[in-house]
């Protein structure tokens, strides 16, 4: 369960949202909505711990005891991929990664997940030989190989082709099943029905 009270953020001596409230509930979908420069990115950021807010906090639990940040996948704009990894070994560190304490996926489940994201054909290809859309679904091969009870998703369908969409559809549609909760930041359609929506409103306040 996620929950933030009275959120308020500021970048670069700018208010830019206050007084953001929410509750998230395992298997449940939180779209934010809103222009450029609203906050919803920051929102995310705020709640991966990437970024503090000015006032208000998030509460974050996993079977009613508190979690960190290693309990959720952050897609952010960035994808954090080194140019000159394939693919497979791409994905083969970031499992080592997110394993922490847990057995790391082996080569069989990297290569299936793979091939679940339509990108079997690239599996030895250099991730910086991959196009921006490919990169997305490498993304999105990441978040189903180590599985976290927390998705929090930027723009999650940049980029992606109507296959492509088709995909993270259906990965967010399993996470939510499996009880897992989605936070998503977009300006776009998305390829599920959101269980709830909170429009960002921006804010022109500049601090003293």
């Amino acid at each position: 369960m996620l929950v933030a009270d009275d959120l308020s953020c500021e970048r670069g001596g700018r208010l830019i949202f206050s007084g953001v409230s929410f509750r998230l509930e395992p298997g449940r979908s939180l779209a934010l909505r809103g222009p450029n420069g609203s906050g919803k990115s920051s929102l995310l950021r705020l709640v991966a711990g990437l970024i503090r807010p000015v006032d208000g906090h998030v509460r974050f639990e996993v079977g009613g005891q508190g979690a960190d940040a290693g309990r959720m996948h952050y897609l952010g704009h960035l994808d954090a991929f080194k140019a000159s990894l394939t693919l497979l070994e791409t994905l083969a560190f970031w499992c080592r990664v997110y394993a922490l304490d847990e057995p790391a996926p082996d080569e069989d489940a990297i290569l299936d997940a793979i091939d679940r994201v339509g990108l079997a054909h690239a599996t030895d290809l250099p991730i910086g030989a991959l196009s921006a859309g490919q990169r997305r679904r490498a993304g999105l091969a990441r978040l189903i190989l180590m599985p976290r009870p927390l998705w929090l998703m930027d723009e999650p369908t940049s980029a992606l082709d109507r296959d492509g969409e088709g995909l993270l559809g259906e990965a967010m549609r399993d996470h939510l099943a499996a009880g897992g909760s989605i936070l998503v930041a977009t300006h776009l359609d998305l390829p599920i029905v959101p269980d709830a929506t909170l429009d960002m409103a921006p804010q022109d306040v500049v601090l003293a």
